[in-house]
């Protein structure tokens, strides 16, 4: 018969697994649906051809390196948000929502004069062909034109998420992703505008999606007593807040603009294969990131609430399942990785390198469950410090990689197998070494709101 402790114990972890899954997989659905739009957007582009799923995929390294390096309105605000929540500050929690929304709009504003200036320049940092450079600057003009309603809904989820609200943003998500595809469809075929349709498209969901969001913070603050001006002393505060993340943000970056700059050197078919290798990567990292949200909103909630056991029984169940996610992802993704090419491009070449850049991806799997819970964690627990010098380290230490890749001449399905071993497996290995180390010690955990 089983000892009353032991049976404590499981109902402890089971309820830690309740909570989890009740955060986890409305996010989950929520994440995956956000690179749908992306995954659209290429699989019409490809059947235009491959110079404009090249150029597709230059653009969108730009654009998504904008709204990666705004991941903090989300990350930041999901955490000072259930920290306050834990500490029963509502008020204080939804106007934290209120400031990340209009510094999601100041920059977001800023971002598109700054695209359609320097737009043609920073494409012509990677060394395109002409005609995917036309391609790319013709994508990149008119999407940016989406970037204040992506980084709006990134702060309105934040809040709502740090509210331990996981289904609204499910909701929203879908609902764009859903959307999008037959704008696509109509657009890009219907109308004969090509890539230009394609990011009309994406441009009118992403819109529809932030009014959404901001009808709902709008309704909270006015049910809070929370004044919904723009305070530019919070607002700075807000923004000085998240430099740290701005920087840990930075640090990925950095290292996903190298592999793109490396696969431009390869070749336009290396490109346009990396493009699709990526956007499925994003697509399994957000649904691994599906338990980071849950470790962010968990951790903030219970830190805020001083419950140090909480945080630490999260942890390590996060642990678990992270590692466990990774494998599941990793099998699937082996056995789509023989189907998945000629879904997304009719170009054989292309294929042939795509399928080895999934391999990679396929050992790289575990490793990333593992460091994105942690990541979450110590978000949550506004650990933003370590990870932002961290991340640096991590950065120097994958660069010298991708450099490799550059000079050693290497080319076709070798060349971009290496490219990702590189910009993608080692460099997970180093941060799971980094956040590691960090999450066992508790000088990361600060008890309290």
């Amino acid at each position: 018969m089983p000892s009353l402790d032991a049976s404590s114990s499981r109902a402890a972890r089971a309820a830690v697994d309740r909570d989890i899954l009740r955060l986890a997989l409305p996010s989950l659905g929520a994440l995956i649906a956000e690179p749908l739009f992306l995954i659209a957007d290429s699989a019409f582009v490809a059947r235009v051809g491959t110079t404009s799923l090249a150029g597709l995929g230059l653009a969108s390294a730009v654009l998504t390196t904008v709204v990666g390096l705004s991941i903090f309105l989300a990350y930041s605000t999901t955490a000072a948000v259930a920290r306050a929540v834990g500490a029963g500050r509502m008020r204080e929690a939804i106007a934290r929502g209120v400031d990340a929304c209009w510094l999601a709009l100041l920059i977001g504003a800023g971002s598109v004069l700054a695209l359609l200036i320097g737009g043609r320049w920073l494409l012509d940092l990677f060394g395109p062909s002409p005609a995917v450079l036309a391609e790319a600057l013709t994508y990149l003009r008119l999407s940016a034109f989406g970037l204040p309603a992506m980084l709006l809904v990134q702060a309105a989820t934040g809040l709502v998420r740090g509210l331990q609200d996981a289904r609204l943003p499910l909701l929203v998500a879908v609902g764009g992703a859903v959307l999008n595809i037959p704008l696509n469809g109509v657009l890009i075929f219907g109308l004969g505008l090509g890539v230009a349709g394609s990011a009309l498209g994406t441009v009118i969901a992403q819109w529809g999606m932030a009014l959404v969001l901001v009808a709902v913070v709008v309704r909270g603050a006015r049910r809070h007593g929370v004044p919904l001006r723009l305070h530019r002393g919070q607002v700075a505060s807000a923004g000085r807040d998240s430099v740290p993340m701005l920087v840990r943000t930075l640090s990925l970056r950095v290292v996903l603009l190298a592999g793109t700059l490396v696969a431009t050197r390869l070749g336009d078919v290396q490109l346009a294969a990396h493009q699709i290798a990526g956007t499925i990567f994003s697509l399994l990292a957000l649904a691994l990131d599906a338990l980071a949200i849950a470790g962010q909103a968990l951790t903030g909630r219970f830190l805020g609430a001083r419950d140090a056991a909480s945080v630490h029984a999260v942890t390590r169940r996060l642990m678990i399942w992270g590692i466990g996610g990774g494998i599941a992802t990793g099998l699937l993704l082996l056995a789509a990785s023989y189907v998945v090419p000629a879904v997304f491009t009719p170009d054989p070449a292309v294929q042939e390198s795509l399928r080895a850049a999934l391999w990679v991806l396929v050992i790289a799997q575990p490793v990333a469950g593992y460091v994105f819970v942690l990541d979450g964690v110590l978000m949550g627990a506004g650990d933003a410090p370590y990870l932002a010098r961290v991340g640096i380290i991590n950065a120097l230490v994958t660069l010298p990689f991708a450099a490799v890749v550059w000079y050693s001449g290497w080319s076709g399905p070798m060349g971009l197998a290496a490219l990702w071993v590189a910009c993608t497996l080692i460099f997970l290995v180093a941060r799971a070494i980094t956040l590691g180390v960090r999450v066992r010690t508790d000088a990361w955990m600060r008890l309290g709101g």
